[in-house]
């Protein structure tokens, strides 16, 4: 995904819990991430991930989704690190108050 410039972006890194993380491009990733979080003009949010130090970056499954109004990035990314953090094959978290 080809990312706008000056798009606002949040970035962390972070263990994944056991199970790891799901991808779009190679299925389950684990250990050491790096998380990178990006808002688009369309008003949906993407999350990267790659392997600590990695040159390659794969889409988090579920991704991109939709932010709610009232939900700033930053807000969905610490959500999302919560998620990478529990791991068991985490997809993205469903956008805030649909109840999923």
């Amino acid at each position: 995904m080809t990312v706008p410039p000056n798009a606002e972006r949040h970035q962390a890194h972070v263990t994944a819990g056991p199970g790891g993380v799901m991808t779009e491009e190679v299925g389950c990733i684990t250990g050491e991430l790096t998380v990178v979080t990006t808002a688009f003009p369309t008003g949906q949010a993407w999350v990267a991930v790659q392997t600590r130090g990695a040159d390659e970056w794969y889409t988090l499954t579920g991704t991109p989704t939709p932010l709610p109004m009232g939900e700033s990035l930053a807000h969905y990314h610490q959500r999302v690190l919560d998620a990478v953090r529990t791991g068991g094959e985490t997809v993205a978290p469903p956008a805030a108050g649909t109840g999923q």
